[in-house]
């Protein structure tokens, strides 16, 4: 494949076969007073899923730079070429911190924050879509496969279709898609189904969010569903294509966090971990981005309680809570910030003792190597979302766990609950109480026990890479039937 020298927004056809376009590009990267490109690879669930399939495909990655207004051309790296889309700072507070993560984050997180509905924000999300498919459009070869990704992007495959009907076009959501009932809410709920339904294939992370979408389309516009496939008609009211909505559950690349947990720097490290904790008999871990739906706060009030009532004691038990630093701009994510910082207090002030702390809160990012320490370090993993597309920090833990020891505690509103169970403790962290029992058992989990579960856990998760997931989606969407056909 060829790359191409411009990120213009010409609709003609470029020269790579698959292109994929999400939000961020998946590295950082600054330019130097000379125009020298520095870069560095971001970390991230998506940047972690795509890049190896990227890396294979020779493809182009467009997407934002993280940066305003820092504009580039595109550049080469890690084996992909990287096409920045230019975002000024109104439309990063608009379009990205309005839109994205105050309007559409929250309503299809089951309303846990309510969501806000402005107008200038619409627009400005319409504008940036444009832009996106623009960039996508010229660097597509004629007949080439188009990738977009997640909530951020939803308009783009009925604007990309516009200009390129040449396109095979698949879509997938990271996060959940939310029951109508909620959706409905949304003032341009149509305009949003519109530019999905530019696809050929829309993918979800549960069965369930692909019943949600087929029931929206079929509650909120004229198109003809039957099954999982919607019908497009052309401008003459005939036929003109399907679009198919299906599960497609996103993984992490297992094999390279496996033998990462497995060498001795990191084993080393987990018990250096341990070690500088105090030794206690349980650590637990939690490892999240700071956001509410992730119910940081429920789970640091469960285990607080379990204290409290001396079932499990304090001078034996440490969690350890890694919140890393999420969109620090938007409101609701300082509230929660201040407010689990508020019960780490409290929690250490009432259990604390001098040398040890009931709660170690580690307000960081940390590259794979410790987090694969971490993992390994952890008697108990709480993954206690509210609400989540998919969670693979869970994935993680039991990729990182070859030893077969380790128990993980998982929330049933996570899309990992769906493919994991009856492997994990399934948790509904909105009762307490049920959470702060499986949290006890979890600490004093017969080892045989805990043995068979993580081999059950293993034995998925080691089978259903990301590799398989990318190329299970990009298998289905090349297979669909010819966009001119008749249905």
């Amino acid at each position: 494949m060829t790359g191409q020298g411009s990120a213009s927004s010409s609709s003609g056809p470029g020269g790579y076969d698959l292109v994929v376009v999400a939000n961020r590009l998946p590295v950082d990267f600054s330019v130097d007073d000379d125009g020298a490109v520095d870069w560095q690879r971001s970390p991230g669930g998506l940047v972690s899923a795509l890049e190896p399939v990227m890396q294979e495909n020779e493809g182009a990655w467009v997407g934002w730079s993280g940066a305003p207004d820092l504009a580039h051309e595109p550049f080469e790296a890690d084996g992909m070429m990287l096409v920045p889309v230019t975002l000024s700072a109104s439309e990063i507070e608009k379009y990205y911190e309005g839109f994205s993560n105050d309007t559409l984050w929250p309503l299809y997180h089951d309303v846990i924050a309510p969501p806000a509905y402005h107008r200038q924000w619409w627009d400005s999300y319409r504008r940036v879509n444009q832009r996106f498919a623009e960039a996508a459009a010229a660097q597509a070869a004629q007949g080439g496969v188009v990738w977009v990704h997640d909530y951020q992007l939803q308009l783009v495959p009925k604007m990309l279709r516009d200009l390129r009907p040449d396109l095979r076009i698949g879509f997938f959501d990271h996060i959940p898609f939310p029951p109508v009932e909620l959706f409905q809410q949304l003032p341009w709920r149509r305009n949003i189904l519109e530019g999905l339904l530019g696809a050929d294939l829309v993918g979800f992370q549960r069965g369930g969010d692909a019943s949600n979408f087929v029931r929206a389309v079929r509650r909120l516009t004229d198109h003809p569903t039957r099954g999982s496939m919607i019908s497009m008609e052309a401008a003459d009211g005939t036929p003109s294509r399907r679009v198919r909505a299906a599960a497609f559950p996103i993984s992490i690349d297992t094999m390279r966090f496996d033998e990462l947990a497995r060498s001795a720097e990191v084993q080393a490290r987990a018990k250096e971990i341990r070690a500088d904790l105090g030794d206690p008999d349980v650590v637990m871990l939690g490892v999240d981005r700071l956001d509410y739906t992730k119910g940081i706060r429920h789970r640091i009030k469960a285990y607080g309680e379990i204290l409290q009532d001396g079932r499990i004691e304090a001078k034996n038990t440490t969690l350890v809570q890694v919140a890393s630093p999420s969109r620090e701009n938007v409101g609701a994510y300082q509230e929660l910030r201040e407010h689990v910082e508020v019960l780490v207090g409290r929690l250490n002030g009432e259990f604390g003792e001098i040398g040890h702390s009931a709660i170690h809160y580690l307000h960081h990012s940390y590259p794979p190597e410790e987090m694969a320490a971490l993992y390994l370090a952890a008697d108990v993993m709480l993954v206690t979302s509210l609400r989540d597309g998919m969670n693979l920090v869970a994935k993680e833990y039991i990729a990182a766990r070859s030893d077969l020891d380790g128990v993980l505690v998982l929330s049933e509103f996570t899309g990992a609950a769906d493919e994991l169970a009856p492997g994990p403790l399934l948790v509904n962290p909105h009762d307490i109480d049920g959470m702060k029992d499986i949290i006890v058992a979890a600490a004093h989990l017969d080892p045989k026990e805990k043995r068979r579960r993580m081999r059950r856990l293993r034995r998925k998760v080691m089978a259903d890479d990301v590799a398989k997931w990318s190329k299970t989606f990009l298998g289905v969407l090349t297979a669909m039937p010819s966009r001119d056909s008749h249905v």
